[in-house]
């Protein structure tokens, strides 16, 4: 007997280390708080408790800042060549360089801008217009990018001779530039 009281009682120690051991013990919802009296009413939840402090509302963000798009040192020389072999009229080269550049840097839209600028210069407005919608899509959180965009589908629609759609690009450029 005395062998079962021993053995019980080193039991109780030891779950009683384990329990400090594993930190603070947790009360339920029906378990009353240490620092609260049984009988004593609880509070609403929700409310907040005199021991708690009364949470501050946060203040809304400040508008963000425009995204910014940079070219990267391999993608801006390969704009430069582009443009110079556009100057000199040599525009699948141009195009060629450009979509190199897109294989660098896929997801900026200053590439594809200046890949729709290339095609309207050669008289390609189709691929022109295709290029500036992309160069919007990509550009969101940046609206000088998305109005430059813009104005590239409206030259673009312009070119094809539908002056209606072209004007109402022009006005999504003036309603998406920051100005």
């Amino acid at each position: 007997m005395t062998l079962r009281v021993v053995s019980l009682l080193l039991i109780v120690s030891l779950l009683a280390g384990c329990r400090s051991l594993f930190g603070p013990p947790v009360y339920g919802p029906s378990s009353p708080q240490p620092s609260q009296q049984p009988g004593t009413p609880q509070p609403e939840p929700g409310t907040p408790s005199p021991q708690q402090p009364v949470p501050t509302p946060v203040p809304p963000t400040p508008q963000q800042q425009p995204k910014e798009f940079r070219l990267g040192p391999a993608s801006a020389a390969l704009v430069k060549q582009s443009r110079t072999q556009s100057v000199k009229g040599e525009y699948p080269a141009a195009v060629a360089t450009l979509e190199r550049a897109l294989r660098i840097e896929p997801d900026n839209p200053l590439v594809w801008l200046e890949l729709g600028q290339v095609h309207l210069a050669s008289r390609n407005p189709t691929q022109a217009e295709s290029m500036g919608r992309k160069a919007i899509a990509l550009a969101t959180g940046n609206p000088m990018v998305q109005a430059n965009g813009w104005r590239l589908v409206g030259d673009a629609l312009r070119a094809r001779g539908k002056d209606l759609d072209a004007s109402e690009a022009y006005s999504r450029a003036g309603a998406a530039s920051p100005r």
